[in-house]
C-alpha cells in the first residue's frame, strides 16, 4: 500500500510532496477516530533506553530537517517515533536557498538537499513548542543564520540555546551542514571548542538556577578523516558535551547509480540515504571504539531497513534517527526498528 502512495507522491516535486503529506497527516491527527487508529497501527512494545540521562521510549527518532519549525510534532509522534529533533533553528527567520532545493535519486534510494536552514526563527519555534501537548522527547537542533559571519557564530547558537532551553529535552549543535557557506569551518578545533564550551557554561548557569540539565550533542559530517574524528573526541571531552550525532549529509558523489549528468544538473547539496550508510556506520564504530564505549552516539545516515538500524546499534550507537529512509519506506520502518 505504501509503495503505491509513494509512487503517487513521487510525481510531485520533493519539497511540495513533503508538505502535502504532512498536511494530510495533521488533518488525520486532528480527528480523534483516525488519530486512534494511527496510534494503534504503529504502537510497538519497545523497551525504553536511557541515553545521556534521558529515558527514550524506544531507539528510533526523527532526524532534524524534517520538521524544521516544530509544526508537525504531534502528528509525527503518533507514528511511533521515540523522539523528534526539530530544526535546524536559527535566531532569525530565513527563507533558505532558492527552490528547487530538494531532489530525489530513486536509483540510489537517496536525496540531495540544499535547503539552507530555512526556518521561521527561534521565537516562532519556541511559541509552537510551548503549545504542544505531547510527552514525546524533543530535541532542538540549532545553527547560525546565513548572514552571521563565523567569528560571530557563537552568539547565534547562544541565542537559540537560551530561548529553547525550557522547551526541549536535549540540544544538537549543527556545524556540519554543507548548505550554509563556510559553516563546516566551525568544526575546526578553536571555533568548535569555544562554541561548545560556551554552551556548556550556559547550561551550568541554568542548572544553578534549578533548571534541568539538558544534554548537548554535536552533529558531525561524514566527510571527516580519522585524525579529524580524534580531534572531535578531544574537543567533546574537553567541553563536557554529552554525545555525538553521526552523521550529517555528505558532499561526496562517489558510487551513485544515478546518471552523472543528472547529478551534475542538480548541483550542490548534501546527499542522504543509502549512499551514506557505510561511511556513517564506520564513523559510529570508530567513535565508539576510540571512546571505549563511554560516549553516547546517535546514528543517522542511510538507515533504510531494520537491518541497517541494527548495524548501527551493533557498531556502538545508542539510538538511531531516520530521515530519507522514512521518506522511501514509510512509517512501518519506525515500528520495525523500535522492535529491535
Amino acid at each position: 500500500m505504501f509503495s503505491l502512495i509513494r509512487t503517487l507522491l513521487f510525481i510531485l516535486p520533493a519539497e511540495k510532496a513533503h508538505y502535502f503529506t504532512m498536511d494530510i497527516l495533521s488533518r488525520l491527527a486532528a480527528f480523534a477516530p483516525t488519530a486512534f487508529i494511527i496510534k494503534k497501527m504503529y504502537k510497538s512494545n519497545a523497551k525504553p533506553v536511557e541515553v545521556a540521562g534521558i529515558t527514550f521510549p524506544n531507539k528510533v527518532g526523527l532526524a532534524a530537517g524534517f520538521d524544521k519549525n516544530a509544526y508537525y510534532v504531534k502528528p509525527l509522534s503518533m507514528l511511533g517515533f521515540g523522539h523528534i529533533e526539530v530544526g535546524t533553528v536559527t535566531p532569525l527567520p530565513q527563507p533558505g536557498n532558492d527552490k528547487p532545493r530538494l531532489f530525489r535519486l530513486p536509483k540510489d534510494k537517496a536525496l540531495i538537499n540544499r535547503l539552507g536552514f530555512n526556518n521561521q526563527g527561534v521565537d516562532v519555534v519556541c511559541n509552537r513548542l510551548e503549545n504542544i501537548n505531547s510527552s514525546i522527547i524533543i530535541g532542538g537542533n540549532i545553527g547560525k543564520n546565513k548572514i552571521t559571519p563565523n567569528e560571530k557564530a557563537t552568539s547565534d547558537y547562544e541565542i537559540s540555546f537560551k530561548k529553547l532551553y525550557d522547551k526541549v529535552d536535549y540540544f544538537t549543535v549543527n556545524v556540519s551542514s554543507p548548505n550554509t557557506p563556510n559553516l563546516r569551518e566551525l568544526q575546526d578545533r578553536k571555533p568548535l571548542t569555544n562554541l561548545l564550551t560556551r554552551l556548556a557554561a550556559i547550561r551550568e548557569q541554568n542548572i544553578n538556577l534549578g533548571k534541568p540539565r539538558r544534554p548537548i550533542f554535536l552533529k558531525i559530517a561524514p566527510d571527516m578523516g580519522n585524525s579529524q574524528l580524534d580531534e572531535i573526541l578531544e574537543i567533546v571531552n574537553q567541553a563536557g558535551i554529552d554525545g555525538i550525532i553521526a552523521t550529517n549529509t555528505t558532499i561526496s558523489r562517489d558510487g551513485l547509480q544515478t546518471q552523472s549528468s543528472v547529478v551534475e544538473q542538480i548541483g550542490a547539496g548534501g546527499v542522504s540515504g543509502a549512499p551514506v550508510k557505510d561511511r556513517s556506520t564506520e564513523i559510529v564504530r570508530y567513535l565508539h571504539t576510540k571512546s571505549n564505549g563511554k560516549l553516547p552516539i546517535i546514528a543517522v545516515g542511510g538507515i533504510m531497513s531494520a537491518k541497517d538500524a541494527q548495524e548501527k546499534l551493533d557498531a556502538g550507537a545508542s539510538l538511531v534517527q531516520l530521515y530519507t529512509g522514512f521518506i522511501y519506506n514509510g512509517p512501518s520502518l519506525i515500528k520495525a526498528i523500535a522492535a529491535l
